[in-house]
């Protein structure tokens, strides 16, 4: 490719077997150290340093040091989108790599996708928010519509603060295939749902869990 953004380099970082376990063990939202992603990817620690300098280097990781600590994290949610898309390829021309269990049906239903919540439940509500017109889409976008502002704000969630990225935009959902809704939104409306206990993040996993009584509570709020 002689023209426009360099594809090749950041297949090559994304590639990588190792590289790819620790970028997919991020997309959690939570920073981890070098050690714990060296767990993640199967390596040593020294080799796990390498694979993240090169992450580092290639800005698809953030470093910050907290006392001895020092904790890696993805660079952003374009980056995290980069995972999900890629992951979504994966799961539909690619082999399987499948670890059998409840943990792999939990994930489908509902999961963090970096910092809002993916899966059927969140395929589910963008699609629901667009049928009453709260959100518009437009092609592969998605925008506010003209009650947003007061439709979230009887719930809490402004949408209106200034922020440097944008207030909703569509993902693809890599298990549906169709997109849920990311943005500062979205993770509004994931930080309202674990504030109010209707879902828990289950232990070491991307995996969210809704309680019975949580769930009717979710579903009379953004699906009914």
């Amino acid at each position: 490719m002689r023209e426009g953004p360099d594809i090749a380099r950041i297949a090559s970082l994304v590639g990588d077997p190792a590289r790819a376990n620790m970028l997919t063990a991020l997309m959690g939202g939570t920073a981890l150290t070098a050690s714990e992603l060296a767990l993640e990817a199967g390596v040593s620690l020294p080799t796990a340093s390498s694979h993240l300098s090169k992450l580092m280097e290639g800005g698809l990781l953030t470093l910050a040091s907290q006392g001895r600590h020092r904790y890696y994290g993805l660079a952003g949610p374009q980056v995290a989108g980069m995972i999900e898309a890629i992951t979504g390829v994966a799961a539909s021309v690619g082999p399987q790599r499948v670890r059998p269990g409840p943990r792999d049906a939990a994930m489908r239903v509902a999961r963090v996708c970096y910092d809002h919540l993916a899966g059927e439940q969140a395929v589910a509500m963008l699609d629901r928010l667009v049928d009453k017109k709260v959100l518009i889409r437009d092609d592969n976008d998605i925008r506010l519509g003209q009650s947003a502002a007061s439709h979230f704000a009887a719930l809490g969630i402004d949408v209106e603060s200034k922020a440097r990225r944008p207030v909703c935009r569509a993902c693809l959902d890599w298990s549906v295939r169709r997109s849920h809704l990311a943005g500062t939104l979205g993770a509004a409306i994931l930080d309202k749902i674990l504030l109010e206990k209707w879902a828990r993040r289950e232990k070491d996993s991307r995996a969210v869990v809704f309680s019975p009584l949580g769930k009717q509570a979710f579903e009379k709020v953004f699906l009914a």
